[in-house]
């Protein structure tokens, strides 16, 4: 990313009081109780220190078995100090984004997780593998395939593992729904729908809404969800795409896309249907089959996700889906366990997305995708 991409980030942090919200969000849970042993876990860096970082990745830090929060990557000097109290951080393991690259003479960081604007994903993830340090990239991948393309090809010329931060692939609801496809539980499918939408208030000019930091609006951020839903709730890659797409704010949705549908089709001739939006609520995922159905509503929520089936409810205990995410990776690191998320998965997804845009730049036209290469289903 260049250094004005950089800037523009900076300056868009810089309104509002959102920074100095977060400084001080961080839960009390969370502060730091006495020095741990991580002699046996990977250490953790984490690149952008937003509300997700502060939220969710950092207090589930504190509570996995495999790995740990060892380091932080941050634009706010103003957070350094705050982390570095509450998580016991060491000075030598705090860095900014200029000097980042000094991070491959830290024994200690074995992870680097990326939780930057989309449009950074790439150049940090590069970055990250040239440093020898394994790579976590948040959803969307990139802003491209072909930058999805260049963050594998680092990672396996340093020899490094690359995962995508798809964190419930490591949670029991979607595992169960995996289940149900893998042994055909309700028999063949017939139809499946999935919705991953909420409504944006606030800052019109938050990042999200700033299509040079995000690379477009609800598709990329929630969209990715409802793609993935149909994914892992067929057990199909699909093969072309039709999309739509319309909004009822456009004051507010200046230079994003505020409301996607597309119909996916599935090589057994299902149609899956997707919808995702900045401007609705809706978190689902539907498939009905040839001998029941099953259902998550919510689907992709950090809060624990529900379910029921035509046999009756879903229950499973909760637990932090973060937490989980990162535990299945560093095992995948440690032990050689499979790695739920690969870089592939993530370049696959954003293959779907570049064709649902073009379909809509193309009045709705029907595109082909080739996606039975890849050895990526769900």
């Amino acid at each position: 990313m260049s250094k004005l991409d950089r800037r523009t980030f900076g300056n868009l942090l810089g309104r509002g009081t959102a920074a100095a919200a977060l400084l001080g969000g961080i839960p009390l849970a969370c502060a730091m109780s006495g020095k741990k042993d991580h002699s046996k876990k990977l250490g953790v860096a984490l690149v952008g220190l937003g509300g997700y970082s502060t939220y969710q990745l950092a207090p589930a830090l504190e509570d996995t078995e495999h790995c740990y929060l060892a380091g932080i990557v941050t634009g706010t000097p103003a957070k350094e100090s705050v982390w570095a109290r509450k998580y016991n951080i060491p000075q030598e393991s705090i860095y900014n984004y200029e000097n980042f690259d000094t991070i491959a003479k830290n024994k200690n960081i074995d992870i680097v997780y990326v939780v930057l604007p989309n449009s950074m994903h790439a150049e940090f993830s590069i970055r990250a593998a040239k440093a020898g340090k394994h790579v976590i990239c948040e959803k969307p991948m990139a802003i491209s395939v072909e930058e999805c393309d260049a963050i594998i090809a680092a990672c396996k010329q340093a020899n490094v593992k690359l995962g995508m931060g798809y964190r419930l692939h490591s949670e029991p609801y979607t595992k169960e729904v995996k289940r149900f496809v893998r042994e055909k539980t309700f028999g063949e499918l017939k139809e499946i729908s999935a919705d991953a939408a909420y409504v944006s208030r606030g800052n019109p000019d938050q990042w999200r809404l700033n299509r040079a930091l995000s690379g477009g609006g609800a598709l990329m951020n929630m969209g990715v969800y409802a793609i993935q839903s149909i994914i892992y709730g067929s057990g199909m890659n699909p093969v072309a795409v039709t999309a739509q797409e319309y909004s009822t704010r456009p004051e507010y949705f200046k230079d994003t896309d505020e409301t996607i549908t597309a119909q996916l089709e599935l090589p057994t001739g299902v149609r899956a249907e997707i919808m995702t939006s900045h401007n609705k609520r809706a978190n689902r995922l539907y498939a009905s089959c040839e001998n029941g159905w099953f259902e998550l509503d919510p689907a992709s929520t950090y809060i624990p996700l529900a379910g029921r089936t035509s046999k009756g409810p879903l229950t499973f205990p909760q637990e932090s889906q973060q937490k989980l995410q990162m535990d299945d990776f560093a095992r995948h690191i440690l032990k050689g366990t499979t790695n739920v998320a690969p870089g592939e998965m993530g370049k696959r997804d954003m293959i779907i997305v570049e064709a649902i845009y073009r379909s809509i730049a193309e009045g709705n036209k029907r595109i082909d995708l080739d996606l039975g290469t890849m050895g990526i289903v769900n």
